[in-house]
């Protein structure tokens, strides 16, 4: 199999029954082309489920953990999913918490974080 991106994923359109993307989307450019491009390998009936981190300010994970995003609104995560042509989309609190500690280890994160789930149309 050839690697891929997340936009661009080897796989082929309506190919599997579920696909999982765990706290990934705040380190990929563009998010709502990386839930499109998730949505387009699943079957018709196929279930999306993502988990990442709520809307924060701790920019020291920019920096030091390279993300991309400082977590989304969990509406923007929502109007994405209904936009890659996800129906009975669901985005509530996972009920739990990430935490990351700054390398000079003067500041500490508890971001919480979100579970958005959706089934192909």
């Amino acid at each position: 199999m050839s690697s891929g991106d997340a936009q661009s994923l080897p796989l082929p359109d309506a190919s599997v029954d579920y696909a999982f993307a765990n706290m990934f989307l705040h380190h990929v450019e563009h998010p709502g082309e990386a839930i499109r491009e998730m949505a387009r390998i699943l079957k018709p009936g196929g279930k999306l489920i993502i988990t990442d981190l709520d809307e924060h300010c701790f920019d020291f994970l920019t920096t030091e953990h390279h993300d991309r995003w400082m977590g989304f609104k969990r509406d923007d995560s929502k109007q994405w999913c209904l936009a890659a042509d996800l129906r009975q989309v669901n985005v509530d609190c996972a009920g739990a918490n990430c935490c990351a500690q700054s390398g000079c280890g003067d500041v500490s994160a508890q971001i919480s974080i979100f579970l958005a789930h959706g089934i192909k149309g």
